[in-house]
Protein backbone atom coordinates (compact mmCIF):
# COMPACT_ATOMS: atom_id res chain seq x y z
CA UNK A 1 0.00 0.00 0.00
CA UNK A 2 1.54 3.50 -1.06
CA UNK A 3 0.78 6.17 0.87
CA UNK A 4 -0.66 8.43 -2.24
CA UNK A 5 -3.35 5.75 -2.47
CA UNK A 6 -4.04 5.74 1.04
CA UNK A 7 -4.61 9.61 1.55
CA UNK A 8 -6.69 9.22 -1.85
CA UNK A 9 -9.05 6.71 -0.14
CA UNK A 10 -9.04 8.46 3.13
CA UNK A 11 -10.35 11.75 1.23
CA UNK A 12 -13.45 9.54 0.41
CA UNK A 13 -13.62 8.13 3.48
CA UNK A 14 -14.57 10.36 4.95
CA UNK A 15 -17.48 11.71 3.47
CA UNK A 16 -18.72 7.57 3.03
CA UNK A 17 -18.78 7.52 6.49
CA UNK A 18 -20.63 10.83 7.51
CA UNK A 19 -23.58 9.55 5.48
CA UNK A 20 -23.02 5.96 6.51
CA UNK A 21 -22.83 6.30 10.27
CA UNK A 22 -22.51 2.77 12.31
CA UNK A 23 -21.92 0.97 9.28
CA UNK A 24 -19.97 -2.49 9.05
CA UNK A 25 -16.30 -2.58 9.09
CA UNK A 26 -16.73 -5.40 6.44
CA UNK A 27 -19.33 -3.61 4.16
CA UNK A 28 -16.64 -0.51 4.19
CA UNK A 29 -13.83 -2.68 3.33
CA UNK A 30 -15.82 -3.86 0.27
CA UNK A 31 -17.01 -0.41 -0.74
CA UNK A 32 -13.41 0.54 -1.50
CA UNK A 33 -11.46 -2.70 -2.31
CA UNK A 34 -9.84 -3.15 0.40
CA UNK A 35 -9.28 -5.56 3.06
CA UNK A 36 -10.77 -5.43 6.90
CA UNK A 37 -6.95 -4.83 8.01
CA UNK A 38 -6.08 -2.09 5.45
CA UNK A 39 -9.56 -0.01 6.48
CA UNK A 40 -8.44 -0.67 10.45
CA UNK A 41 -5.09 0.88 9.13
CA UNK A 42 -6.19 3.63 7.68
CA UNK A 43 -8.84 4.45 10.33
CA UNK A 44 -5.96 4.69 12.70
CA UNK A 45 -4.75 7.49 10.40
CA UNK A 46 -7.49 8.95 10.06
CA UNK A 47 -8.09 9.39 13.83
CA UNK A 48 -5.11 11.73 13.52
CA UNK A 49 -6.51 13.96 11.14
CA UNK A 50 -8.62 17.19 11.59
CA UNK A 51 -8.11 20.96 11.47
CA UNK A 52 -5.03 22.44 12.19
CA UNK A 53 -4.08 23.33 16.37
CA UNK A 54 -3.79 19.81 16.90
CA UNK A 55 -5.45 19.50 20.31
CA UNK A 56 -8.37 16.51 20.58
CA UNK A 57 -11.04 19.44 19.63
CA UNK A 58 -9.22 19.94 16.40
CA UNK A 59 -9.17 16.29 15.20
CA UNK A 60 -11.81 13.99 13.67
CA UNK A 61 -13.12 11.56 16.12
CA UNK A 62 -14.00 8.04 15.62
CA UNK A 63 -15.08 5.35 18.18
CA UNK A 64 -12.15 2.83 17.79
CA UNK A 65 -14.39 0.72 21.26
CA UNK A 66 -17.22 0.34 18.53
CA UNK A 67 -13.99 -0.48 15.45
CA UNK A 68 -12.73 -3.14 17.51
CA UNK A 69 -15.38 -4.56 19.51
CA UNK A 70 -18.67 -4.61 17.21
CA UNK A 71 -16.83 -3.93 14.27
CA UNK A 72 -18.79 -1.10 13.78
CA UNK A 73 -17.72 2.54 12.54
CA UNK A 74 -18.83 5.81 14.30
CA UNK A 75 -17.24 8.96 12.93
CA UNK A 76 -18.44 12.38 13.96
CA UNK A 77 -16.14 15.93 15.06
CA UNK A 78 -15.91 16.22 11.26
CA UNK A 79 -18.84 18.99 10.80
CA UNK A 80 -16.19 21.25 9.39
CA UNK A 81 -16.09 19.25 5.86
CA UNK A 82 -19.90 20.63 5.31
CA UNK A 83 -18.83 24.27 5.05
CA UNK A 84 -19.77 26.25 1.80
CA UNK A 85 -16.61 25.72 -0.26
CA UNK A 86 -15.40 29.57 -1.14
CA UNK A 87 -12.78 29.61 -4.42
CA UNK A 88 -10.92 32.26 -5.67
CA UNK A 89 -11.41 32.53 -9.46
CA UNK A 90 -7.00 30.76 -9.73
CA UNK A 91 -8.73 27.73 -7.47
CA UNK A 92 -12.10 27.05 -9.41
CA UNK A 93 -10.15 27.35 -13.40
CA UNK A 94 -7.27 24.99 -11.89
CA UNK A 95 -10.35 22.37 -10.18
CA UNK A 96 -12.76 22.95 -13.32
CA UNK A 97 -9.89 22.07 -15.53
CA UNK A 98 -8.25 19.26 -13.61
CA UNK A 99 -11.50 17.98 -13.56
CA UNK A 100 -12.21 18.28 -17.58
CA UNK A 101 -8.73 16.76 -18.03
CA UNK A 102 -9.87 13.63 -16.04
CA UNK A 103 -13.29 13.09 -17.62
CA UNK A 104 -11.19 12.67 -21.14
CA UNK A 105 -9.67 9.22 -19.54
CA UNK A 106 -11.97 8.88 -17.48
CA UNK A 107 -14.41 5.49 -18.91
CA UNK A 108 -17.99 5.81 -20.43
CA UNK A 109 -18.70 5.10 -16.72
CA UNK A 110 -17.57 7.55 -14.87
CA UNK A 111 -18.01 10.40 -16.90
CA UNK A 112 -21.61 11.23 -15.25
CA UNK A 113 -19.68 11.23 -12.13
CA UNK A 114 -17.39 13.53 -13.30
CA UNK A 115 -19.77 15.87 -15.06
CA UNK A 116 -21.83 16.09 -11.41
CA UNK A 117 -18.65 17.12 -9.58
CA UNK A 118 -18.38 20.18 -12.30
CA UNK A 119 -21.83 21.42 -12.26
CA UNK A 120 -21.17 21.25 -8.59
CA UNK A 121 -17.92 23.40 -8.58
CA UNK A 122 -19.36 25.29 -10.80
CA UNK A 123 -21.97 25.90 -8.85
CA UNK A 124 -19.74 26.22 -5.93
CA UNK A 125 -17.99 28.82 -7.43
CA UNK A 126 -20.39 31.05 -8.24
CA UNK A 127 -20.19 30.83 -12.12
CA UNK A 128 -17.11 33.02 -12.22
CA UNK A 129 -16.21 33.41 -15.99
CA UNK A 130 -12.91 32.12 -16.03
CA UNK A 131 -14.39 28.78 -15.90
CA UNK A 132 -15.85 29.48 -19.58
CA UNK A 133 -12.83 30.69 -21.16
CA UNK A 134 -10.34 27.85 -21.27
CA UNK A 135 -10.67 24.61 -22.68
CA UNK A 136 -9.03 21.00 -22.56
CA UNK A 137 -8.30 19.22 -25.47
CA UNK A 138 -6.77 15.56 -24.54
CA UNK A 139 -6.27 12.75 -27.28
CA UNK A 140 -6.78 9.49 -25.46
CA UNK A 141 -7.94 6.13 -26.35
CA UNK A 142 -11.92 5.04 -27.82
CA UNK A 143 -14.40 5.17 -25.16
CA UNK A 144 -14.38 0.82 -24.97
CA UNK A 145 -10.41 0.49 -24.57
CA UNK A 146 -10.34 3.64 -22.03
CA UNK A 147 -13.41 1.63 -19.95
CA UNK A 148 -10.65 -1.73 -20.07
CA UNK A 149 -8.12 0.15 -18.62
CA UNK A 150 -9.67 1.88 -16.23
CA UNK A 151 -11.30 -1.76 -15.50
CA UNK A 152 -7.62 -3.50 -15.17
CA UNK A 153 -6.36 -0.43 -13.24
CA UNK A 154 -9.30 -0.58 -10.64
CA UNK A 155 -9.32 -4.40 -10.40
CA UNK A 156 -6.12 -5.22 -10.96
CA UNK A 157 -5.59 -7.18 -13.34
CA UNK A 158 -2.86 -7.98 -16.29
CA UNK A 159 -4.05 -6.26 -19.52
CA UNK A 160 -3.41 -7.98 -23.11
CA UNK A 161 -2.82 -5.17 -25.34
CA UNK A 162 -2.38 -4.45 -28.95
CA UNK A 163 -0.55 -1.42 -29.48
CA UNK A 164 0.37 0.54 -32.66
CA UNK A 165 4.05 1.96 -33.41
CA UNK A 166 2.84 4.41 -35.93
CA UNK A 167 5.92 5.73 -37.44
CA UNK A 168 7.01 2.37 -38.18
CA UNK A 169 3.88 1.22 -39.29
CA UNK A 170 3.64 -2.21 -36.72
CA UNK A 171 1.19 -3.79 -34.35
CA UNK A 172 2.60 -5.54 -31.34
CA UNK A 173 1.07 -7.37 -28.78
CA UNK A 174 2.06 -6.70 -25.09
CA UNK A 175 0.95 -8.11 -21.36
CA UNK A 176 1.53 -5.78 -19.24
CA UNK A 177 0.59 -5.06 -15.53
CA UNK A 178 -1.33 -1.55 -15.33
CA UNK A 179 -0.08 0.83 -12.71
CA UNK A 180 -1.70 4.39 -13.69
CA UNK A 181 -3.06 6.52 -16.65
CA UNK A 182 -1.91 10.21 -16.66
CA UNK A 183 -2.59 13.29 -18.86
CA UNK A 184 1.14 14.83 -20.28
CA UNK A 185 1.08 17.44 -22.59
CA UNK A 186 -2.21 16.72 -24.72
CA UNK A 187 -2.06 13.00 -24.86
CA UNK A 188 -3.31 10.41 -22.58
CA UNK A 189 -0.88 7.71 -21.47
CA UNK A 190 -0.80 4.09 -19.78
CA UNK A 191 2.31 3.41 -17.71
CA UNK A 192 2.80 -0.06 -17.03
CA UNK A 193 5.38 -2.82 -16.34
CA UNK A 194 5.23 -4.93 -19.66
CA UNK A 195 6.53 -8.39 -19.79
CA UNK A 196 7.52 -8.27 -23.16
CA UNK A 197 9.97 -5.55 -22.05
CA UNK A 198 10.84 -6.72 -18.77
CA UNK A 199 10.41 -2.85 -17.36
CA UNK A 200 7.99 -0.18 -17.33
CA UNK A 201 6.97 1.45 -20.41
CA UNK A 202 4.87 4.08 -21.00
CA UNK A 203 2.05 3.62 -24.15
CA UNK A 204 -0.33 6.82 -25.66
CA UNK A 205 -4.30 5.69 -25.04
CA UNK A 206 -4.96 6.37 -28.65
CA UNK A 207 -2.12 3.93 -30.04
CA UNK A 208 -3.79 1.07 -27.90
CA UNK A 209 -5.86 -0.65 -30.96
CA UNK A 210 -7.66 -3.31 -28.91
CA UNK A 211 -7.32 -4.93 -24.97
CA UNK A 212 -8.50 -7.78 -23.45
CA UNK A 213 -8.73 -7.57 -19.21
CA UNK A 214 -7.15 -11.23 -18.49
CA UNK A 215 -8.61 -12.80 -14.97
CA UNK A 216 -4.72 -13.17 -13.69
CA UNK A 217 -4.13 -10.51 -11.23
CA UNK A 218 -1.36 -7.70 -11.70
CA UNK A 219 1.80 -8.56 -10.04
CA UNK A 220 3.50 -6.24 -7.05
CA UNK A 221 6.15 -4.02 -8.70
CA UNK A 222 9.27 -2.34 -7.05
CA UNK A 223 9.20 0.37 -9.19
CA UNK A 224 9.08 4.03 -8.47
CA UNK A 225 6.94 6.43 -10.57
CA UNK A 226 8.58 9.53 -12.47
CA UNK A 227 7.02 12.93 -10.99
CA UNK A 228 5.26 14.06 -14.32
CA UNK A 229 3.86 17.16 -12.88
CA UNK A 230 6.21 19.63 -14.49
CA UNK A 231 6.84 17.38 -17.34
CA UNK A 232 8.93 14.99 -19.33
CA UNK A 233 11.95 16.63 -19.42
CA UNK A 234 11.88 17.89 -15.34
CA UNK A 235 11.58 14.70 -15.17
CA UNK A 236 14.46 13.30 -17.18
CA UNK A 237 16.91 16.65 -16.30
CA UNK A 238 19.00 15.14 -14.72
CA UNK A 239 19.56 11.97 -17.19
CA UNK A 240 23.14 12.13 -19.53
CA UNK A 241 22.00 13.06 -22.95
CA UNK A 242 22.51 10.58 -25.44
CA UNK A 243 22.49 11.67 -29.42
CA UNK A 244 21.64 9.21 -31.76
CA UNK A 245 22.11 8.95 -35.31
CA UNK A 246 18.81 6.95 -36.56
CA UNK A 247 18.20 4.90 -39.79
CA UNK A 248 14.84 5.28 -41.58
CA UNK A 249 13.82 1.73 -40.11
CA UNK A 250 14.49 3.27 -36.44
CA UNK A 251 12.94 6.79 -36.82
CA UNK A 252 10.15 5.52 -34.13
CA UNK A 253 12.39 5.80 -31.90
CA UNK A 254 11.49 9.86 -32.25
CA UNK A 255 7.64 9.23 -31.67
CA UNK A 256 7.70 6.33 -28.95
CA UNK A 257 10.26 8.11 -26.39
CA UNK A 258 10.73 11.85 -25.40
CA UNK A 259 13.13 13.38 -27.38
CA UNK A 260 15.20 17.09 -26.43
CA UNK A 261 16.22 17.77 -30.10
CA UNK A 262 14.94 16.15 -32.93
CA UNK A 263 17.19 17.07 -37.07
CA UNK A 264 15.95 15.22 -40.41
CA UNK A 265 18.71 13.51 -42.49
CA UNK A 266 18.48 14.09 -46.36
CA UNK A 267 18.10 9.94 -46.12
CA UNK A 268 15.03 9.97 -44.13
CA UNK A 269 17.13 9.24 -41.15
CA UNK A 270 17.01 11.58 -38.00
CA UNK A 271 19.29 12.76 -35.53
CA UNK A 272 18.24 12.63 -31.87
CA UNK A 273 18.98 13.46 -28.64
CA UNK A 274 17.41 11.98 -25.84
CA UNK A 275 17.87 11.41 -21.87
CA UNK A 276 19.31 8.19 -20.84
CA UNK A 277 18.38 7.23 -17.14
CA UNK A 278 19.57 3.78 -17.08
CA UNK A 279 22.72 2.52 -19.59
CA UNK A 280 21.42 -1.05 -20.00
CA UNK A 281 18.28 0.44 -21.24
CA UNK A 282 20.31 2.48 -23.70
CA UNK A 283 22.36 -1.39 -24.72
CA UNK A 284 19.44 -3.15 -24.70
CA UNK A 285 17.69 -0.07 -27.95
CA UNK A 286 20.74 -0.26 -30.01
CA UNK A 287 20.78 -4.45 -29.58
CA UNK A 288 16.85 -4.27 -30.89
CA UNK A 289 17.28 -1.95 -33.82
CA UNK A 290 20.35 -4.31 -35.20
CA UNK A 291 22.40 -1.55 -36.23
CA UNK A 292 19.77 0.80 -37.33
CA UNK A 293 21.53 3.61 -34.73
CA UNK A 294 24.65 4.78 -33.71
CA UNK A 295 25.69 6.92 -30.88
CA UNK A 296 27.25 9.82 -31.67
CA UNK A 297 27.48 11.22 -27.86
CA UNK A 298 28.70 10.74 -25.20
CA UNK A 299 31.99 9.37 -26.49
CA UNK A 300 31.59 5.55 -25.65
CA UNK A 301 27.63 5.47 -24.46
CA UNK A 302 27.02 2.26 -27.03
CA UNK A 303 30.14 0.68 -26.25
CA UNK A 304 28.36 -1.63 -24.22
CA UNK A 305 25.94 -2.42 -26.91
CA UNK A 306 29.01 -3.66 -29.24
CA UNK A 307 30.56 -5.87 -26.90
CA UNK A 308 27.24 -7.30 -26.25
CA UNK A 309 26.62 -7.82 -30.00
CA UNK A 310 30.25 -9.17 -30.27
CA UNK A 311 29.82 -11.51 -27.49
CA UNK A 312 26.65 -13.17 -29.18
CA UNK A 313 28.34 -13.51 -32.89
CA UNK A 314 31.48 -15.16 -30.55
CA UNK A 315 29.09 -18.08 -29.01
CA UNK A 316 27.05 -18.54 -32.60
CA UNK A 317 30.62 -19.03 -33.98
CA UNK A 318 31.36 -21.82 -31.18
CA UNK A 319 27.76 -23.41 -31.37
CA UNK A 320 27.65 -23.26 -35.02
CA UNK A 321 31.58 -23.54 -36.26
CA UNK A 322 33.27 -20.94 -38.36
CA UNK A 323 30.14 -20.99 -41.01
CA UNK A 324 28.85 -18.77 -38.53
CA UNK A 325 31.01 -15.89 -39.05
Amino acid sequence: MTSRAQVRRLLSLVPYLREHDGVAMTDVAAAFGINVRTLREDLSVLWMCGMPGLTPGDLIDIDMDAVDGEGVIHLSNADYLTRPLRLSADEALALVLALRTLREIAGPGKREAVDRALKKLEAAAGNLPATDQATVAVTAARDDIQARVNDGLQRRKRLDLTYDVASRAETTRRMVDPLRVFVLDGYGYLEAWCYNAGGLRTFRLDRIAGIEVTAIDAAMHEVELKDLSTGWFEALKDAPLVTLELQPSATWIAEYYPTEAITTRPDGGLIVSLHVTDPAWLRSLLLRLQGGARVLSPPGAGDSAAEAAQEALDQYAVLLGAAAR
